[in-house]
C-alpha cells in the first residue's frame, strides 16, 4: 500500500508542478527563465523521488539521442556539437510536464499562461512594426524592402522564434475556444487577445508560418464546424485584397520574389545543398554543427558557386538540416515521435470525441501539425524558445496522470 507523501513531500510535488508549468509557459517570453524552471522542476522531482513519467512514444527519442551522439563522434570535429548535446536538455521538458501535470485544470493553465505572455509579446511587436513603418516613411525608404531584413520580434531576437511562439499561442488558445468551453472571463480573454496575436503573426511575414497556421487553424475548424472551412478562403482573399500593399507584396513574393531581398533563392540553395550533403553522408550525416562550416563544399555544381545573401548556419528546413547533419535514420526517428504521438491522440478522440480533454488533444494535433509544417520552410525545432513550446504542448496532451 502507497503511504501518502509527508509535508516536505507535498511541498516538493508542488513546487515541481509549478516550476514545470513555470518552464512551459515561460518558453513564450524567456527562455533563459524558461530553462531555469525547468531545471529547479527537475530537481525537485529528484528530491522528491516523484516517478518520472513521459510519453508512450519516447523510445524515438532515444533512438534519434543514440543516433546523434554517433553523428557527434564520427563528425570530423565533435567538440564543435557540443552546443546541440546541451539542447537535449530542453527535451527534458516532456519530462517535467508529464510528470507533475494530474488535474485537467492544468493544461488550461497552461494555455492561459501563453495567452497572457503571448499577447505582451505579440503588443510589442506591433510597436516595433508602428516604429519601424515610421522610420521608414520618414527616410522616404521602401517599407517593404527595409523591413522584410528587420522584422519584429516580440520579446526575442530573431522574427522566426517569434513567429513559431504565436504560432502556438494562437492554435493551442483557438482549440480551447472551439472545445474547451471556456470559463466566461477566460472567453473573453481570448475572444480579445487571440486576434491581437494573430496580427502580429501576420504582420511578422513569415510566409511559411503563415501556410502551417493556416492548415493547423483548418483542423481546427473541420473539427468543429465544418462549414467554416469554407469561409477560410474568403477571410484569406479579403485580407489580400483590402490589406496594406506591402502586405500583398509579401504573398506574392512566394512566386514573384524581390530579387535578393526575398530568401526564395536561398532557400533553393540550402535545400539542394543539404541535398548533397545527405546524398554524401546517409547515415550519420557530417556530424553536430558541422553544415554551416560545409556548405560551400556541398553546392550543386549546375548552381553558381556563389552563395546568394542569407544565413547558412543551417538549412532552413528541419528535415533536411537533420538529416543532413544526423544522417536519414535519425530524422525519421524524431518525425515518428511526433506523428506517431499524434496519431495515439487522434485514435482517441475517435473513441471519445466529447471527453473533457478533446481540446487538449485537438491542440496536441494542431501544434504538431503546425510545427510539422513549419520545419519545412525553417530550422524551427532549432530554436529552443519554439523546441520548448512544442514539447510543453506535447507533454501536457500525453500526461498519464490528468483527472476528469
Amino acid at each position: 500500500m502507497q503511504t501518502a507523501p509527508s509535508a516536505s513531500g507535498q511541498r516538493l510535488q508542488q513546487a515541481a508542478f509549478w516550476c514545470a508549468l513555470g518552464a512551459g509557459a515561460a518558453a513564450a517570453v524567456s527562455i533563459a527563465i524558461s530553462q531555469i524552471l525547468l531545471g529547479a522542476a527537475l530537481a525537485a522531482l529528484l528530491i522528491a523521488r516523484i516517478e518520472w513519467h513521459a510519453p508512450k512514444r519516447w523510445p524515438w527519442l532515444a533512438v534519434f539521442a543514440v543516433l546523434s551522439l554517433l553523428a557527434l563522434a564520427f563528425s570530423d570535429l565533435p567538440s564543435a556539437g557540443l552546443p546541440q548535446v546541451r539542447k537535449f536538455y530542453v527535451w527534458l521538458m516532456l519530462v517535467a510536464i508529464c510528470s507533475t501535470f494530474s488535474s485537467s485544470k492544468h493544461p488550461r493553465w497552461l494555455a492561459a499562461a501563453w495567452l497572457a505572455g503571448g499577447t505582451a509579446s505579440a503588443l510589442r511587436g506591433l510597436w516595433q512594426f508602428g516604429v519601424k513603418y515610421q522610420h521608414a516613411a520618414a527616410r522616404g525608404e521602401n517599407f517593404y524592402l527595409s523591413y522584410v531584413g528587420d522584422r519584429i520580434t516580440g520579446f526575442n531576437s530573431h522574427w522566426m522564434t517569434f513567429s513559431g511562439q504565436m504560432m502556438i499561442v494562437l492554435l493551442a488558445g483557438f482549440a480551447l475556444l472551439l472545445y474547451g468551453r471556456p470559463e466566461r472571463r477566460l472567453r473573453i480573454a481570448l475572444l480579445v487577445c487571440l486576434p491581437i496575436v494573430g496580427l502580429a503573426l501576420l504582420l511578422a511575414w513569415t510566409r511559411g508560418v503563415w501556410i502551417a497556421t493556416g492548415a493547423a487553424l483548418l483542423y481546427l475548424l473541420w473539427g468543429w464546424r465544418r462549414w467554416t472551412v469554407a469561409l477560410a478562403p474568403a477571410l484569406a482573399l479579403a485580407a489580400f485584397a483590402f490589406g496594406p500593399a506591402s502586405l500583398r507584396e509579401r504573398v506574392t513574393s512566394l512566386v514573384k520574389p524581390h530579387g535578393q531581398h526575398d530568401s526564395n533563392l536561398h532557400r533553393i540553395y540550402t535545400f539542394r545543398t543539404g541535398l548533397e550533403m545527405i546524398k554524401a553522408h546517409p547515415w550519420l550525416g557530417l556530424g553536430l554543427e558541422r553544415v554551416g562550416p560545409h556548405v560551400k563544399e556541398y553546392i550543386p555544381a549546375d548552381l553558381p558557386q556563389e552563395l546568394p545573401e542569407g544565413y547558412y548556419g543551417h538549412l532552413h528546413n528541419i528535415y533536411i538540416h537533420y538529416a543532413a547533419e544526423r544522417g536519414i535514420p535519425a530524422t525519421l526517428a524524431v518525425i515518428a515521435f511526433f506523428l506517431l504521438t499524434a496519431r495515439d491522440w487522434l485514435a482517441r478522440l475517435r473513441r471519445a470525441p466529447a471527453d473533457s480533454s478533446a481540446w487538449l488533444l485537438r491542440a496536441g494535433v494542431a501544434v504538431v501539425a503546425g510545427v510539422l509544417v513549419t520545419g519545412f520552410f525553417e530550422y524551427n525545432l532549432g530554436d529552443s524558445e519554439v523546441l520548448g513550446m512544442t514539447l510543453a504542448a506535447v507533454a501536457a496532451a500525453c500526461a498519464p496522470r490528468l483527472d476528469a
